[in-house]
């Protein structure tokens, strides 16, 4: 078995299974394959890597985002080379099972144990075994396309049938969640989840201790900073803890961000200063399921087609669910739906999309009253376009196709015997 062994300082793990009886062909760096597909290092390198990889039986990888790929899955699959992944950390694990790569292994682990895992038939996870999103990230582009709408919404529906969610809103330009839902901004919330997390001592009573319940919806709400100028308080270090303890405290997060993805180290002197939108990107980086909010119409279509490239650039091979709020056929014209959908797709490849309609009463009257639209109408539209996208694409049911009659419903039964005995001819 001819073995490319694509881990840092991996000498050592390479002489290992030499003695195990492992003909290992070479022993890159870990992102050796991935740069290999760019144009960053000289043609001959990369030519040396990608002919290693035709050529060879398996990789064994260390995941991490800068290791690991769409396109290099996908290079593999074409040159039937079989990725072993070595993960260090869960991060590293909800990656490998992004990408669909088989069950991992340790990043420690010794060389016997790779070998005999290279010698057996690779054990691919289940689609149905995948663990579901536990960090849901709600994102959209500048101009208000009605993200924390989305994410309230959204956590008042995954919230049904008992579950226990925590709404996050995380925004550092204009939370929100708080007013809208009559809430008490003065409490800790969610930056004194922060600055816990730092300290180390966040926990799931500490998180109880300090959410706001709303309501008897199952949802407790961590809320933001009261004043956009404490953006400071919420590092990428502590959000990023703050996130990992929220894991074991409820079943869902649903974390509101705010819309600017940019990076201001190139205009910063001081590269170890606080970063405006660091907490936005560290959810992003956190998140099991982003949640991108585009508004229907063409200003903000434009908006988001020209920030999704960002975003894809910024989250890698986290998946995405992209949601068209406010459809109304006012602002485009005759088939809105499939004008949205068709311009998604030409300029952004983005070919799966749910739509949220224009629901303006419903909307105010839950602003007006301080609740959830849920709440206030629980028939409106808007309600149950959420509750379709939280079933379909969020956490799905898993489907059991009906096998004869004994599946379907007695009356479409009984209904197909009653045409079946009327096509018979008569004797």
């Amino acid at each position: 078995m001819r073995v490319v062994v694509a881990v840092d300082h991996g000498g050592p793990l390479a002489d290992g299974l030499r003695r195990e009886g492992i003909d290992v062909v070479a022993v890159v760096a870990a992102s050796a394959p991935l740069v290999s597909l760019s144009e960053e290092v000289p043609e001959p390198d990369a030519h040396d890597v990608l002919q290693a990889l035709a050529g060879a039986d398996a990789l064994v990888l260390e995941v991490a985002r800068s290791t690991v790929s769409p396109d290099l899955v996908t290079l593999c699959d074409r040159a039937g080379t079989r990725i072993l992944p070595l993960c260090d950390g869960a991060a590293a694990e909800r990656l490998a099972a992004a990408c669909g790569l088989e069950a991992p292994l340790d990043r420690d682990a010794e060389a016997w144990r790779i070998a005999e895992t290279l010698a057996a038939r690779p054990a691919l996870p289940a689609a149905e075994t995948r663990p579901q999103p536990r960090v849901i990230v709600v994102w959209g582009p500048a101009g208000s396309p009605g993200r924390s709408t989305v994410a309230t919404e959204l956590a008042v529906e995954l919230a049904r049938g008992g579950r226990h969610v925590g709404l996050v809103d995380a925004d550092t330009h204009a939370p929100s969640i708080a007013l809208a839902l009559g809430l008490a901004d003065e409490g800790p919330g969610f930056a004194a989840a922060c600055r816990q997390a730092e300290l180390g001592g966040l926990d799931a009573r500490e998180l109880s201790r300090i959410a706001i319940p709303l309501g008897r919806t199952g949802v407790d709400v961590l809320t933001g900073i009261n004043r956009p100028s404490r953006w400071p308080e919420l590092s990428e270090r502590r959000v990023t803890g703050a996130l990992a303890a929220c894991r074991e405290w409820a079943d869902y997060i649903v974390v509101d961000v705010a819309g600017s993805l940019e990076r201001d180290e190139e205009i910063m002197s001081d590269l170890g200063a606080p970063r405006r939108n660091a907490a936005t990107l560290a959810a992003l980086r956190c998140a099991d399921l982003i949640v991108a909010v585009a508004g229907a119409d063409p200003v903000g279509v434009a908006r988001f087609l020209r920030a999704f490239s960002e975003l894809r650039a910024t989250v890698g091979v986290t998946p995405v669910a992209v949601v068209a709020n406010r459809l109304r056929p006012g602002a485009l014209g005759i088939d809105a739906r499939g004008q949205v959908r068709r311009t998604l797709d030409r300029f952004g490849g983005i070919d799966d999309v749910w739509f949220l309609p224009q629901d303006p009463r419903s909307a105010d009257a839950a602003l007006l009253s301080a609740r959830t639209i849920a709440d206030v109408a629980p028939k409106s539209p808007l309600t149950l376009a959420i509750r379709r996208f939280a079933g379909e694409a969020v956490v799905p049911a898993p489907q059991t196709p009906p096998v004869g009659d004994a599946g379907r419903k007695p009356g479409r039964a009984r209904r197909a015997r009653v045409l079946a005995r009327a096509a018979e001819p008569v004797a």
